[in-house]
């Protein structure tokens, strides 16, 4: 049966390398080079401060140099992924590539070294002379068995991680995949008999990675293209072959794989038959990885077995064994407590991290890899998929915590969980934010928090993430029987999260009275009342709330904004002196930005707008940000003239009556000269000590299309709008909103921007 075709054409893939720059990666400065001073700080004179440290203590060079980030790439060409010997410089593109996954992936910054020798000790001499400039080696693409001899003697003469990925990559996500798959089918490893179809580089350190693991030798049936390998074997041995010699009366790889458990391909298509597949134990574990087809293909399988476990090396069929799962993260692991090399252990860690991971809900970034299918831990996902985004913090814990165990880690990590905090930060800028406000809910007595929409699949994702992350006590509101079908659909154990019918209730009646009370002169009747907390989640979720029976809410998933903020303003009141207002959060790297109103108000008055400034800075600053507030214009302080940038001056000019302004203000101006502190040169007369975080826009279209032109240029993550200024802590989600975006809510409902301030929570009755 013919492969799979790629999804591109080969100009295609040429055009890919070629434009808009030659190659993949480049090169940007981590320090500022704008001034006279930033060079001579950068370069002469001032460089020659870290040279004299380093010269004394060659340590150093991990603090003032970005050594301790660097791994080198290197590869000499005679062994290019599936194409064999095509010379050094044909494996730029691909190692390249691998830098380009390195930074990706794990905020590794990696140069890539193509060495024009296939000599094994000059390419180790080669590589002995630079190491000391980089704080790992990644060794590439480099034929067996010279493979072997070279990373085991830089490993002795390098005291940085040395590790060569196509051995060691697909033995790390082979083993997680084997863990899981021995656990689906009931299965322990120390029993497991394993056929191996491959004795190359990848072959031999499956073999070695899954012994360590705990499958004894006798029970490895390893084959080359000249059969098993067993005891007293001569022809086309050696030294690493022997190591997997077995006594045994097979001689052929259909011999070794009869009635054998798991059967591994790291050999070429075609190598395994029909018959073989058929032959095997029930329940078979079936790896075949080469590249780019694989020894049999899953129909083939299928068609004889449907009872196997299968996994490829190809992106294009469930269960891919992809390097780009171990490597970033082991090295991200190995450079952060500076260890002296990536050994067993710290494979393993990673097998078994990966392995563990994969038994977890997947989040909504994987499941749009599957095109919204939403894989769950079963046959077809034993491994996680490169574009989980809980894979940089969540790996490199293990392995790091490895190394300190064994002895390898010369800056062994204090605070763990701390750690994976950062980890989350380097590739999310995000994360550190939301992070601070889900650790002040940790801290605190568990909220419960009303998920009003509970018979949703998200919401339900949702409401199991926040309880699991100890975030605090979620309620789902819906139908029990519709609710917990929809939790056995996305494999939310059923008895993990408590569900209140709204119309079974035992509290409606006080619910009615209290909703009756409040609103019985503005035109409802009593069976108007009852009928909506019967029947609206929100109402009745919101009732729960001013109630007392829950801590707050989040709702929006399947109504738009206005219609969820509608019925919450039934139960709801606007804060004394104050008019509910959306505050959406642009977060990069140079920290939060808190833009106002993004959600309610459409063409706001002055005074509203002053209003609107005076909120978001006392909410910044509960946040434990210093509020510095710009009210945003097309204008600067008057220039050009129109209707609406006279409204925001005279909102700016309001701000001098106000007595409850503590706070550095500044307008009616544009956002450039809101955030660009050069402009300070050109208006030095502005209130602003630094750039402003409080962005107070003119009008609704003017924040939407902000925000929404932010969120979609890469580099920034929108976060909101949060909504303020309301009795009860209750936020109002996107429609659509990813259970990633629903879980941050339901966070800041828990941890209620208004909760330090007393007297909030009021009634007009």
């Amino acid at each position: 049966m013919s492969s799979k075709r790629p999804s591109f054409t080969d100009e295609e893939a040429l055009a890919f390398h070629q434009e808009p720059t030659p190659g993949k990666i480049s090169m940007l400065p981590t320090k500022p080079m704008q001034t006279q001073r930033d060079l001579s700080l950068a370069y002469s004179p001032g460089v020659a401060i870290p040279v004299e440290a380093i010269a004394k203590d060659q340590d150093l060079a991990y603090d003032y140099t970005s050594k301790g980030n660097t791994v080198a790439v290197i590869s000499n060409g005679t062994a290019i992924l599936g194409l064999g010997n095509l010379g050094a410089l044909a494996s730029k593109p691909v190692m390249e590539g691998k830098s380009v996954l390195f930074k990706r992936f794990a905020d590794v910054d990696s140069f890539d070294i193509e060495i024009d020798e296939e000599d094994p000790d000059k390419i180790i001499e080669c590589v002995r002379m630079i190491g000391s400039t980089f704080g790992g080696i990644n060794l590439e693409d480099i034929k067996s068995p010279e493979c072997f001899q070279i990373e085991a003697e830089l490993r002795e003469k390098l005291n940085i991680p040395v590790f060569h990925d196509d051995q060691h990559g697909t033995a790390i996500i082979a083993a997680a995949g084997l863990i899981n798959a021995a656990e689906i089918t009931g299965r322990n490893l120390k029993d497991i008999k394993v056929a191996i179809s491959g004795a190359g580089a990848a072959g031999l350190s499956v073999a070695g990675l899954i012994h360590h693991l705990g499958v004894p030798k006798s029970n490895i049936l390893m084959c080359d293209r000249d059969g098993v390998i067993y005891q007293g074997r001569t022809k086309s041995m050696d030294q690493y072959k022997s190591a997997f010699t077995v006594k045994t009366k097979k001689r052929t790889l259909a011999e070794a794989v009869d009635g054998a458990d798991v059967l591994i391909g790291l050999s070429v298509k075609g190598a395994v038959s029909k018959d073989m597949v058929k032959s095997m134990a029930k329940n078979p574990i079936i790896f075949v990885m080469a590249n780019p087809d694989p020894e049999i293909t899953p129909e083939e399988i299928q068609e004889v077995r449907s009872d196997a476990i299968i996994a490829t090396g190809r992106s294009d069929y469930p269960n891919q064994v992809n390097n780009v799962l171990g490597f970033p993260y082991i090295f991200r692991g190995a450079l952060d407590v500076r260890a002296s090399a990536i050994n067993e252990e710290m494979k393993v860690a990673c097998a078994r991290a990966l392995a563990m991971l994969a038994r977890e809900d997947v989040p909504d970034e994987v499941a749009a890899a599957y095109h919204g299918a939403r894989p769950k831990f079963g046959r077809d996902y034993i491994i996680p998929v490169p574009f989980d985004p809980r894979l940089i913090s969540y790996i490199p814990p293990f392995v790091a915590q490895a190394a300190m165990d064994t002895g390898v880690a010369r800056k062994p990590i204090e605070d763990m969980e701390a750690y994976s905090n950062t980890l989350a930060r380097r590739l999310n800028p995000s994360a550190g934010f939301l992070q601070r406000f889900q650790g002040a809910v940790r801290r605190e007595a568990p909220k419960r928090i009303v998920f009003a929409e509970g018979e949703e699949p998200a919401i339900i994702r949702a409401a199991f993430a926040f309880k699991t992350q100890e975030l605090g006590h979620p309620i789902l509101i819906g139908r029990e029987e519709q609710v917990k079908r929809n939790m056995r659909l996305v494999g939310v154990p059923e008895d993990e999260l408590e569900i209140i019918n709204a119309r079974l209730s035992d509290n409606n009646p006080a619910y009615f009275d209290y909703l009756y009370e409040r609103t019985q002169r503005s035109g409802l009747l009593q069976r108007d009342v009852q009928r909506m907390v019967n029947n609206d989640r929100n109402v009745f979720g919101a009732c729960m709330v001013a109630c007392g029976d829950a801590d707050g809410m989040v709702t929006g998933l399947t109504r738009n904004y206005n219609t969820a903020l509608r019925d919450i303003r039934l139960v709801a009141d606007e804060r004394r002196g104050e008019h509910a207002i959306g505050m959406s959060i642009i977060i990069s790297k140079n920290g939060p930005l808190f833009v106002a109103d993004t959600s309610i108000t459409e063409m706001p008055t002055a005074e509203e707008l002053a209003d609107n400034s005076i909120l978001s800075a006392k909410v910044v600053r509960r946040m434990g940000f210093e509020p510095r507030v710009a009210f945003l214009s097309n204008s600067t302080f008057g220039y050009p003239h129109g209707e609406r940038a006279d409204v925001v001056r005279q909102a700016a000019e309001l701000m001098a009556t106000r007595d409850d302004v503590d706070f550095e203000y500044e307008g009616d101006i544009a956002v450039d000269v809101a955030l660009n502190p050069n402009m300070r040169d050109t208006y030095p007369f502005s209130r602003l000590s630094a750039p402003a975080n409080i962005l107070v826009m003119p009008a609704i279209h003017a924040a939407s299309i902000s925000t929404k032109l932010a969120a979609n240029l890469g580099d920034t993550t929108v976060v909101g709008p949060l909504l303020l200024g309301l009795t009860l802590p209750i936020q109002i989600v996107q429609m659509g909103s990813t259970v990633s975006d629903i879980v941050n809510m339901a966070t800041f409902a828990a941890y209620d921007p208004h909760s330090d301030e007393k007297d909030v929570r009021w009634k007009v009755v």
